[in-house]
């Protein structure tokens, strides 16, 4: 950096005396009595100061009125440029706006609130678009097919206490693991009928928030389905904002979060501008002398531009 630019300005010196200049416009612009003692000035550029004022204002508290001044080349007399209240080195500033979606944070979401979802959000895709479908003649990988000539070598003997924690892919155990007959006991019908009444008492369609929803979750895009009979009546919520998120939600509950309650659209993208630069069109500077219309393209009386 050259020593010119770090070198401060010295100050006009008739826009730094124009003192009382400066404060007669912020007394102007101000209320009535805020206006407080001169506090400095700063070289804004060449011929060009800025005079600070207190300012005696309730709730601005370490605010300037800030006005600037400035003088054309080779004139004596001081102009008014602006006048503008800014914050001081110690002023008290509100915090720094943060937009809603920023803001919002899990359990935010109340009986009668309706969240926006993008169109592009992250967390939503198309429902079924069947590239992940095998294809219909597909066969079994190698890997399978010696998994499964090797599944009796594989069977661990003994009660399911007994059987490990982690069955190989493609064994009889890691099918019985998953059809929930590796374990000693599983729920008895009496069992799955007492948890869904729990759980349809706290998130089903009969709570303040789904009475209040615009939808209900069977069809959100947020609902992560389960297996099982529980499937056909429940799911898991997976809204970070919503007050059941990783929650067993009854299909027929609801909030304000549902994935197409409030879907925002796009915004419109306007078509670029379009200039023609293949002609000229004329403009006239003053009207004809003899009926005061505009004189037509080519005639005399049409003035050219930049002179009277």
């Amino acid at each position: 950096m050259s020593a010119a630019t770090t070198r401060s300005r010295t100050p006009d010196r008739l826009c730094a005396e124009a003192v009382d200049l400066a404060r007669a416009a912020a007394e102007e612009a101000a209320a009535p009595g805020v206006i407080g003692e001169h506090s400095g000035l700063v070289s804004e550029g060449d011929r060009v100061v800025t005079h600070f004022f207190e300012c005696k204002e309730l709730g601005y508290r370490g605010w300037r009125w800030a006005v600037t001044v400035a003088r054309a080349s080779r004139a004596k007399i001081v102009t008014l440029d602006e006048v503008v209240l800014l914050p001081g080195p110690d002023a008290l500033l509100a915090p720094e706006w943060v937009p809603w979606s920023e803001r919002l944070r899990p359990g935010d979401l109340g009986p009668g609130d309706l969240l926006p979802t993008d169109q592009d959000d992250l967390r939503l895709e198309p429902g079924y678009t069947g590239e992940e479908e095998p294809p219909p003649n597909s066969v079994v990988s190698e890997e399978m097919r010696e998994l499964a000539e090797a599944e009796d070598a594989d069977v661990t003997p003994g009660t399911p206490a007994v059987q490990p924690a982690t069955p190989i892919r493609g064994t009889i155990a890691s099918v019985a693991e998953e059809l929930g007959l590796r374990r000693a006991r599983v729920l008895s019908r009496y069992g799955l009928r007492v948890a869904a009444d729990r759980w349809e008492e706290e998130f089903g369609p009969k709570s303040p928030m789904a009475q209040a929803a615009p939808a209900t979750c069977v069809s959100c895009g947020f609902l992560a389905r389960i297996g099982g009979s529980l499937g056909q009546a429940f799911g898991v919520c997976a809204n970070e904002f919503s007050p059941a998120d990783g929650r067993v939600v009854s299909l027929s509950y609801g909030c304000g979060g549902h994935s197409e309650a409030a879907v925002m659209p796009k915004p419109p993208q306007p078509a670029a501008p379009v200039i023609d630069e293949t002609r000229v069109d004329p403009f006239p500077l003053r009207p004809a002398r003899d009926s005061g219309s505009v004189p037509e393209a080519g005639d005399d009386e049409t003035a050219e531009l930049g002179h009277s």
